[in-house]
């Protein structure tokens, strides 16, 4: 027998935690809509996001390696997938809203600028003193205003939960009535397990991309003082000597992430109960007192500490990698000048927005929304100037 509404809310609220989102407390949407019959409010939003022209994106656009660089590394919509499944796996043991997590996770990464970070850096210098730039922002921008597959409102409508999840502590967001509430009760148990699962993604698709690139040597992994716990996990027929990284880079990207999500689960149960949250209330108390709630155990969080200074030091300034994000720079150098001075080059539905945001902004806007091929394509076309990748 179909369930209806009010039926799958209920079913809902049998396995939710206390102290989790339920769909009754999703917020409001910025415009009326009426509710769907048999779709809660985040299942829609995730659909929203999942359809929406900034995710499609995300195929072409760096993790690390540039999409020329080959098919099987990772991309930031094959990251973003995987944070998804992570967040997803976590809310579930935890009882915590599984749509509301994948959701956030989803939308996380929408607002990130072609080229990986390098790209993002490059953004956030040409907009310094101009509003500035920063990918987690231009993700609630994306949502909010500039995804454009509705007649009547801009943007998706995303539910107000979705939207605090989208928000990072600390962004410089303007002062509106999310804001308020963000900063009165804190991100939601979904949204922080959201932030822990990005860092667990990449630490551990990293590993397994840099191995297999050849970039990361298993000798020096080996080094790390995560390592004990990586070689006691595998399988005893990778533990020989004698294999190459090749050939267990994938078990090691697999048992990483499960030694990474087992003890972070482990964790915030404890937590939970140590300082007796029950509610959401209790969530917002323990931020004011900034108690933190989502972290590793103290132990596993030093050896994982030390997992991201390698991969900072070996693999994101790797003289191959640095090569790819610098001309990944000068690409969006080159657009953003050539956009100041040739307007006419920036497409019409960017340009109908210059009175009300500003020429930087638009250009800004269109740039980050741009894949890797798109803007090496567009220096082509422009007859700027291009480099082969």
């Amino acid at each position: 027998m179909k369930k209806g509404r009010n039926e799958l809310l209920a079913d809902e609220e049998k396995i939710l935690a206390s102290y989790a989102v339920s769909s009754r407390n999703s917020g409001a949407r910025a415009y009326n809509e009426p509710e769907h019959p048999y779709r809660l409010p985040f299942q829609r939003d995730k659909d929203r996001i999942i359809h929406s022209h900034a995710f499609k994106r995300l195929e072409y656009k760096t993790q690390v390696f540039v999409y020329s660089e080959g098919d099987h590394f990772r991309n930031r919509l094959t990251h973003t997938l995987e944070v998804a499944g992570i967040s997803k796996t976590i809310s579930k043991v935890l009882g915590l809203n599984e749509d509301l997590s994948e959701t956030i996770a989803l939308a996380h990464d929408l607002g990130h600028s072609p080229f990986g970070h390098a790209g993002q850096e490059a953004l956030a210098e040409l907009m310094k003193d101009k509003g500035g730039f920063e990918h987690n922002k231009q993700s609630l921008r994306v949502v909010q205003k500039l995804e454009r597959r509705y007649p009547d409102f801009p943007g998706l409508n995303l539910c107000e939960e979705t939207l605090l999840g989208i928000m990072k502590h600390g962004g410089g967001y303007e002062s509106t009535h999310l804001l308020e509430i963000r900063r009165s009760y804190g991100p939601s148990l979904e949204a922080l397990v959201v932030d822990v699962s990005d860092e667990i993604t990449y630490s551990a698709h990293d590993i397994e991309d840099g191995l297999e690139s050849g970039l990361l040597m298993l000798d020096d992994v080996k080094h790390l003082s995560i390592w004990k716990r990586i070689e006691d996990s595998l399988p005893n027929s990778e533990k020989k000597s004698d294999l190459n990284s090749h050939s267990i880079s994938r078990s090691i990207g697999r048992v990483l992430l499960n030694l990474m999500v087992s003890d972070l689960v482990d964790t915030i149960d404890l937590s939970l109960s140590k300082h007796k949250i029950v509610s959401r209330e209790s969530i917002a108390n323990a931020y004011q007192n900034k108690i933190k709630l989502v972290h590793f155990s103290e132990e596993f969080q030093k050896e994982f500490s030390g997992l991201k200074q390698y991969l900072f030091q070996n693999l994101y300034r790797h003289p191959e990698v640095s090569r790819m994000s610098e001309r990944g720079k000068e690409t969006i150098y080159l657009l953003f000048k050539h956009f100041e001075s040739h307007p006419e080059s920036i497409p019409e539905s960017y340009r109908k927005r210059e009175e009300e945001d500003g020429r930087m902004r638009i250009i800004c806007d269109y740039i980050a929304g741009m894949t890797d091929r798109y803007a090496i394509e567009k220096l082509k076309r422009e007859g700027i100037l291009w480099f082969p990748y």
